[in-house]
């Protein structure tokens, strides 16, 4: 059990209780002990793609934090909250609504580089205290500003002929109100798709958009759909994660090891270039490009290791 359990994170639950439903599933279908770690926290509020990664994936896990990531995201206009979500308190309001074309006109400015200043309710310290706990103990919380990567962003909207996902449709049935307009008259809501770098904070991008329409706004669903090589194809459920270890299948949606590594290419072994490598050595006289690679002997991951001058070291070793 060498690999990534990909699951479709509920509303609700932090990243840390996905984990130890992984763990409990494990242990259930007596799989034996292994580590087990998160590629990337989700807000308790935000649903979708975490990449869980189990035994030696674990050793991959930061890649996954340092990685793109893909949401769709609504945006509810009128109305602030101190969290920037539909968790905290209103502490701003508009009438003002932007039309459709309003908000596709404004997209281009927050898409490539670009600076924000994260959420006061996010994990980030503050003189060793995260800036949640501070804020949530009415401190005066002011974050520096960081510069992040907003690859691509889109508007989704029915006229367009999308098909709504199953969040989207229980939200709209929980909360009538929620809408995205006609496209002709104002918006009160609006979903976006964004492909963004590591470090960006959804909530903030999505409060200065509603800023450069004239309004305030705050994200009322975020999904996310991709992290970095990972997709909501392969993900499941917390309830059929639990099925899976009480049926002793859980192997069958374990991907491998080498799933997280699809932008690097592998590098072919022999048993002995494989075994000096486990053994800290450095190899010689290897033609082909600098780089990084994911070394195998045969389908066995051995190592990712660098390629310098023909020189390949270890960067992480696999215990397989």
């Amino acid at each position: 059990m060498h690999g990534w359990i990909i699951v479709d994170k509920p509303l609700g639950l932090g990243s840390t209780q996905v984990v130890s439903a992984v763990k409990r599933a494990l242990r259930q279908g007596g799989y034996g002990k292994f580590k087990v770690g998160h590629g990337g926290t989700l807000d308790p509020l935000a649903t979708g793609v975490l990449p869980v990664a189990v035994g030696e994936a674990t050793k991959l896990a930061g890649r996954m934090l340092d990685s793109d990531k893909v949401y769709d995201f609504t945006i509810r206009f009128g109305e602030q909250t101190d969290t920037l979500d539909a968790e905290g308190v209103v502490i701003a309001t508009s009438d003002v609504r932007p039309t459709l074309a309003d908000v596709e006109a404004v997209l281009p400015r927050f898409t490539g580089p670009i600076t924000q200043v994260p959420p006061a309710y996010s994990a980030l310290k503050v003189d060793g205290e995260r800036a949640y706990d501070l804020a949530r103990a009415g401190e005066d919380v002011v974050l520096a500003s960081r510069k992040v990567t907003v690859h691509a962003l889109t508007s989704r909207h029915p006229s367009e002929g999308w098909d709504l996902s199953e969040e989207r449709a229980r939200l709209a049935a929980e909360d009538p109100s929620l809408r995205w307009g006609d496209g002709n008259g104002g918006l009160d809501d609006i979903t976006l798709t964004a492909h963004v770098s590591k470090g960006t904070y959804i909530r903030s991008l999505a409060r200065d958009i509603a800023l450069a329409l004239g309004t305030v706004g705050h994200v009322t669903m975020l999904r996310r759909t991709k992290a970095g090589p990972f997709t909501l194809a392969p993900a499941i459920t917390l309830d059929n994660l639990a099925e899976a270890g009480m049926g002793r299948t859980l192997e069958q949606t374990l991907l491998p090891l080498r799933a997280g590594l699809d932008d690097i290419p592998a590098l072919p072994l022999t048993p002995d270039q494989a075994g000096a490598l486990r053994q800290g050595r450095v190899l010689t006289g290897i033609a082909t490009d600098d780089g990084p690679y994911f070394a195998c002997d045969g389908d066995t991951p051995v190592a990712l290791v660098s390629v310098e001058d023909q020189q390949v070291r270890v960067v992480r070793g696999f215990n397989l």
